[in-house]
């Protein structure tokens, strides 16, 4: 996939980016995609959650959620003008761990306030922070704008009529539980939804459709939906919602027909290789337009 040449082009050769790197494939794609557009970012990897040696070649550092305190002075040190944040983070940092510093004293009512909230709280209030700092943020989405989702059906299988039932519902479960800052993904089978996404993740949530595939008013019954969108008000600039080869794999486990995404949206990494699993499996993959239903 392209970078979006646009966007990396509008940097000065004297701006240079930083890019938070957590788990998964996106950071990997977004460093690959700033490499091939001739820059040369520095990679700040979130210890325990980005993998070292995905990042060979790349001048690199590394600080514990605990440490965020550090976050704003270690990024300054590196030369950087612009943030990038790629990636997911399993947990929270832990309060009795914190490495508290001066400039966070401030902080400290913010930093309550959102612990108890979602993701997004979460990472609104680190952007933030980031900006008053003097500092950039740009989304994933900005560095390749080719990952994110068409609109339309981008496998051989479409959906059928009674799919669509269950995208309906599981859109407007997905687009519920996101008006709380709780999950991103919804699953329903039989045009009612089952399956909400937790602090477990997709992974997680397409993990336990799959044990519950035989009780109740489930046992028996094929087929359902798996449907990902954006929070209502969601920031963009981190942890929009994504798909791989790996949630076709769940969701072809989890005995569903098929994924629908919210189209613009949705980052889908390893676009060929999601289409080419989910027609060797046969499941469909779409990308939809949502109602905010705010």
């Amino acid at each position: 996939m392209r970078p979006d040449r646009a966007t990396i082009r509008s940097l000065a050769p004297d701006e240079r980016i930083a890019v938070v790197a957590g788990g998964g494939a996106l950071p990997v794609e977004v460093v690959n995609g700033l490499v091939k557009a001739g820059h040369k970012p520095f990679v700040l990897l979130l210890e325990g959650e980005a993998l070292p040696e995905a990042f060979a070649g790349c001048e690199t550092g590394t600080l514990a959620l605990e440490q965020f305190g550090d976050l704003i002075p270690f990024l300054r040190g590196t030369g950087a003008s612009h943030i990038v944040f790629a990636g997911e983070v399993k947990r929270r940092p832990a309060l009795s761990r914190i490495k508290w510093r001066l400039r966070m004293l401030r902080m400290i009512p913010r930093i309550l306030q959102v612990m108890g909230r979602g993701d997004d709280a979460l990472l609104r209030a680190v952007i933030m922070e980031l900006e008053a700092s003097g500092f950039s943020v740009l989304g994933a989405h900005e560095i390749l704008p080719d990952l994110l989702a068409p609109l339309g059906t981008m496998t051989r299988k479409a959906p059928s009529h009674r799919d669509e039932r269950d995208i309906s519902a599981a859109f407007e479960a997905a687009v519920a539980i996101g008006r709380l800052d709780i999950g991103q993904a919804a699953i329903a089978v039989g045009g009612r939804t089952v399956a909400l996404e937790g602090i477990e993740g997709t992974d997680g949530l397409l993990a336990r459709m799959a044990g519950m595939r035989g009780h109740g008013r489930l046992a028996g019954r094929a087929g359902g939906v798996l449907v990902k969108c954006s929070k209502p008000g969601q920031e963009t600039r981190a942890d929009l919602p994504a798909i791989g080869p790996g949630t076709v794999d769940g969701a072809h486990q989890a005995g569903l027909s098929g994924i629908a995404v919210e189209a613009g949206r949705t980052l889908v990494l390893d676009a060929a290789g999601v289409v080419a699993r989910a027609d060797e499996l046969g499941l469909f993959v779409v990308g939809r337009h949502r109602e905010e239903r705010e």
